[in-house]
């Protein structure tokens, strides 16, 4: 008698649970909420893909903070090697940048979902979209709201790879919380952006602005990057670096100010020694442009620390650690992920929830946090193949 497993999630975590019970010859049913699967997926190909990261495993497994205790052998299970070869056997060959960051060579989503779409529906798979899960009824059974009614699904195990809260637009809206009552930690932006406070000429002049060529340290910590000037506060890679200290630290403190080096390729004597020469009647900004080699954005960021109250007589100091104050995340719904979700404690190892056996829960639902750099794939992609593996013990 064949066995059946439904799958509730069509993101990457869903999808490959489903292909690996598929290949051991389980009938799946996977469920989406939206009208095709894989659609955050696709949103992640716009940025290049970064499926892994090609550092050794001790350091990988150390970007996910406290959660590499539980999260270590269920990666180690389905390491960055094992990913890049499954994406390599779709005939999406991969390559491994500068940065050690992971890429399919045609850096875009959509090639690669096609290719595992075609393999799911070759091993069986059954894909129901626009089918949104509102939990189990008094018999155990799954049910979903769809465009043709309420359906009802009693399956052997079923495994929940739900997402976050970040992108809710894509469907990851965090509903499925209302299901799992007191097992979820509530959610919060990661690689995030922040709210600083901008005054309102800073705010119109420069919103939309890239800051480029950045160091920002917090604490100990020193990200070189790029940062992109919002209307409300700061985003982008060098921001996202720090964003679960810097979250928790607003949380704690009520703030958390950052120190920005606008020239890192400069020392401070280096720098204080352009900004000695004479100016010969040059205005402040066109020496930090000619003398300190600032962009239009720096030197707005230099007036804004000084109309905030920084000193005028270290100018070389303030611009290798201008101070910006930040005070909130940005919502998370702007959020590239999220932190937050299904607690460890509820879970056995094979990720099966305690209360509920022959559920599994896989992928960004679960309550971890890493930075870009695809070690959030990574996980997903790891937990997804976990779960999937913990279905097919305990249905044997």
């Amino acid at each position: 008698m064949i066995q059946t497993v439904s799958i509730v999630g069509g993101g990457p975590a869903g999808l490959i649970a489903a292909e690996t019970l598929a290949t051991a010859g389980v009938a799946v049913t996977l469920y989406d909420q939206m009208p095709s699967a894989g659609r955050k997926l696709l949103m992640a190909g716009r940025g290049g893909l970064n499926l892994t990261h090609a550092e050794p495993l001790p350091d990988l497994l150390s970007r996910y903070g406290t959660a590499r205790s539980w999260l270590e052998p269920t990666i180690a299970g389905f390491p960055p090697e094992a990913l890049i070869a499954w994406c390599n056997g779709l005939g999406q060959p991969t390559f491994t940048g500068s940065s050690r960051r992971v890429f399919p060579v045609a850096m875009k989503a959509s090639p690669l979902l096609r290719a595992w779409l075609r393999r799911l529906d070759a091993l069986g798979v059954q894909i129901r979209v626009r089918h949104r899960w509102t939990g189990w009824d008094a018999e155990g059974c799954l049910c979903f709201d769809t465009p043709g009614g309420t359906l009802r699904d009693r399956p052997d195990a079923t495994i929940l790879a739900l997402g976050g809260a970040s992108w809710p637009r894509l469907g990851s809206d965090a509903g499925w919380t209302a299901h799992l009552p007191g097992l979820v930690n509530p959610f919060q932006p990661a690689n995030c952006g922040f709210v600083a406070d901008w005054s309102p000429h800073f705010r119109d002049r420069f919103a939309g602005r890239p800051l480029k060529r950045l160091a920002i340290r917090f604490g100990q910590d020193i990200v070189r990057g790029e940062a992109m000037i919002t209307g409300s506060g700061l985003e982008g890679g060098v921001i996202y670096a720090l964003s679960s200290r810097l979250r928790d630290t607003i949380q704690a403190d009520g703030h958390a100010t950052i120190a920005v080096d606008l020239r890192p390729d400069l020392s401070t004597a280096e720098l204080a020694d352009r900004l000695g020469r004479p100016r010969r009647g040059q205005s402040l900004a066109n020496t930090l442009r000619k003398q300190a080699g600032l962009t239009p954005e720096a030197i707005g960021l230099v007036h804004q620390a000084l109309h905030s109250g920084a000193k005028p007589d270290d100018l070389a100091a303030l611009i290798k650690a201008l101070p910006v104050r930040l005070v909130a995340p940005a919502p998370i719904a702007r959020a590239i992920s999220s932190a937050g979700g299904v607690r460890a404690n509820v879970l056995d190892p094979a990720l099966m929830l305690r209360n509920r056996p022959g559920v599994f829960v896989a992928g960004e639902m679960l309550d971890w946090e890493a930075p870009t750099g695809g070690y959030l794939l990574q996980a997903c992609f790891s937990t997804g193949v976990a779960a999937a593996n913990g279905a097919l013990a305990w249905l044997a």
